[in-house]
């Protein structure tokens, strides 16, 4: 039996601002995200770059500004590409000065603005294609999501420069949906499909510190599946469907609107829609201290971690509707995984972490970071996933386009709807707020990224530098500078991957069961500079299961260390490797290859394989026995799969009891 969460202290991230990573494993792909990620993706979304899909995110801003002529291109979302690349530059500018990524921003901020009606209302579909239904078709167009990513960038945008531009902006933007939702006469009883303004809205009141914002949000999370506003709304525009000619299909559960959000307790429907959902509800209940709110929270993470999530933490099993299907279906050839569904539940994640400083929250977060959100991007920052799947054949991928048409054996250019790869860019270019938070006396590490942090405790000026590892080595180093003697806890995140931890504080072993709660080691002590905190965790190979009612894994097993989950690869094990077989008993022997990824850590194991070639031309046999082969196996991180052309690929693997 869980016990009710209530607020008692709050709990704050340290902002970005106040954290410099310096990691061996992440500081390069900040770095890529800076020299690389978000020109590319500039260059994507003014159509620059040769054979990708159009993008037309740009132009459809100067067309709606009256600075170009043109139709309106693109899905009914594309301002949000423009949105979520202003907020990762945003982010790369609150760490390092570009008067040049500036100046792009600034210019492109002022399209922005030229584009705004004088209401407040801002979208480019609708001002250069359908005004007539505006806020006609909320169910479908969008309209309040892509209100909300630009919210989230004016108001990161003002953090990271002081300009206030793009925060008048989306404030007066703000106001107009304040003024049309609500339940007074002549506004709109009604909520967004797609899940987003509510968490924007927050960040809008934490950086104005006008109430009526944190209202609204609270309005569209309570307003939700009290009512069958899309019905309603389909109703008086005759059934209509933004994106085709038929009678709009209208599913309730698809949009998480069947029932009120507390009374929510399977996730059902669109993935990223109900992470985002999540994440606003959580906002919510923090600002609130809403208990009822906290506790559906609660219950809708342990159904999506516990029952629906894959172990490289995608999440979103179905290629229909991008979303959930039933508790433990998560198959891994035909998997969606959309890395949007990933950065979503990190979001989801953090703002748990608020709630309760709890593990679990921390490494689910971890897992999906490692796994799914960095694989959804090639080492070259140029290509990326929409969707990241378990287990791959380019053969049935591109043979049999009506069950794996989404899935892709190869990353992509850019996308026609190009979500992912700048909200993958906003999230690595912001990882320095999901790093620390602070109660009280008390530090929480929840992630064990390499770097100096500043903060206040007890009025003392403390500095601490963290020195990692991860994840090739358990080894994790806190070294500390004080102005003043000050008495604070330390909490550090004992892993789940760690059977064993070690801890040292200035070289005396501390013992970790007398001090450990919630799974975080909290060492409270009076701290001086040049304490040192140093960390051993257990990095052995793990044989991973899944639940027995998992059917896709049933007789499988997947390899994990650390953080990282492995997965083996055509590249190093040729073909068929749904014949490959691990013996229960294999010994798992690392070895590091410096040609994979600027270097990285294999696992390299004897196991066999079945000699498809010794089968006859029969379909079917009841005779025929197959030998089988011993084969060398290596298994590669996740992550790092489809950079080396075209191949199978798989994460689970047939086990071969001994």
């Amino acid at each position: 039996m869980t016990t009710p969460v209530q607020l008692t202290k709050p709990i704050q991230f340290i902002p970005m601002k106040q954290v410099n990573i310096v990691d061996p494993f992440w500081s390069p792909y900040i770095q890529l995200v800076r020299d690389v990620v978000v020109p590319y993706q500039w260059e994507a979304i003014n159509d620059r770059v040769e054979g990708a899909e159009p993008s037309h995110a740009v132009q459809n801003f100067k067309i709606a500004a009256g600075l170009a002529e043109g139709e309106f291109y693109g899905f009914v979302f594309q301002d949000t590409d423009v949105a979520k690349w202003i907020e990762a530059v945003a982010y790369l500018l609150t760490k390092e000065s570009n008067s040049e990524l500036e100046a792009i921003a600034d210019e492109m901020i002022t399209i922005i603005e030229k584009a705004q009606q004088s209401t407040g209302y801002l979208n480019t579909y609708f001002i250069i294609k359908e005004p007539q239904l505006r806020w006609k078709n909320l169910t479908e167009a969008h309209e309040l999501y892509t209100a909300g990513h630009m919210i989230e960038a004016g108001v990161a945008y003002y953090q990271a420069t002081g300009k206030r531009q793009l925060l008048d902006i989306v404030c007066k933007m703000a106001d107009d949906i304040g003024n049309v939702f609500g339940d007074g006469e002549g506004q709109i009883q009604g909520y967004d499909g797609h899940q987003e303004i509510e968490l924007a809205l927050v960040k809008l009141y934490h950086i104005t510190g006008e109430n009526k914002y944190l209202q609204l949000s609270k309005y569209f999370i309570d307003k939700r599946g009290t009512n069958n506003f899309f019905v309603e709304e389909a109703e008086k525009r005759g059934w209509s469907s933004i994106w085709h000619k038929d009678r709009i299909q209208i599913d309730p559960q698809y949009f998480q609107s069947h029932k009120p959000v507390r009374e929510q307790d399977v996730a059902t429907g669109h993935a990223v829609r109900v992470v985002y959902m999540l994440a606003g509800m959580i906002d919510i209940a923090k600002e609130t201290n809403d208990v009822s709110l906290i506790e559906a929270s609660r219950t809708l993470w342990n159904n999506i971690v516990h029952k629906q999530m894959y172990i490289t933490g995608g999440i979103g099993s179905m290629v229909q509707g991008e979303a959930f299907s039933v508790d433990y279906d998560i198959p891994n050839d035909t998997a969606y995984s959309e890395t949007c569904a990933s950065i979503g539940l990190i979001f989801a994640a953090q703002r748990m972490l608020q709630l309760e400083t709890k593990s679990e929250y921390a490494d689910v977060m971890e897992r999906a970071l490692y796994n799914t959100v960095i694989s959804g991007m090639s080492l070259d920052g140029k290509h990326f996933f929409y969707v990241n799947p378990l287990e791959v054949s380019p053969e049935q991928c591109n043979g049999n386009n009506k069950n794996y048409n989404h899935v892709k054996p190869v990353r992509q250019e850019w996308f026609g709807c190009a979500c992912c790869p700048p909200n993958l860019a906003r999230l690595l270019a912001s990882l320095g707020d999901y790093m620390y938070s602070v109660t009280g006396s008390t530090v929480y590490s929840h992630l064990f990224i390499g770097g100096t942090t500043e903060l206040n405790v007890e009025g003392a000026s403390v500095t601490l530098n963290q020195v990692s590892d991860l994840p090739w080595s358990g080894v994790v180093k806190y070294e500390l500078s004080t102005s003043a003697p000050v008495h604070m806890t330390l909490a550090i995140r004992l892993p789940n991957w760690s059977n064993k931890s070690t801890i040292q504080v200035n070289g005396v072993t501390v013992e970790i069961a007398e001090i450990t709660e919630d799974g975080y080691a909290k060492i409270s002590r009076e701290w001086v500079t040049g304490d040192i905190v140093e960390l051993g965790f257990d990095m052995s190979i793990k044989r991973m299961k899944s639940h027995p009612k998992v059917k896709a894994n049933a007789g499988k097993v997947a390899l994990q260390r650390g953080p990282i989950v492995y997965c083996i690869e055509e590249a190093d094990n040729g073909k068929l490797l749904q014949q490959v077989k691990l013996p229960s008993d294999a010994k798992l022997t690392l070895k590091f290859n410096e040609s994979l990824a600027d270097g990285v850590y294999t696992i390299e194991a004897e196991g066999v394989s079945i000699d498809a070639n010794c089968w006859t031309d029969q379909l079917y046999s009841a005779d025929t026995v197959l030998p089988e082969t011993p084969i060398s196996l290596t298994f590669i991180p996740y992550y790092t799969w489809a950079n080396r052309g075209e191949g199978e690929m798989m994460v689970w693997v047939n086990e071969l009891v001994k």
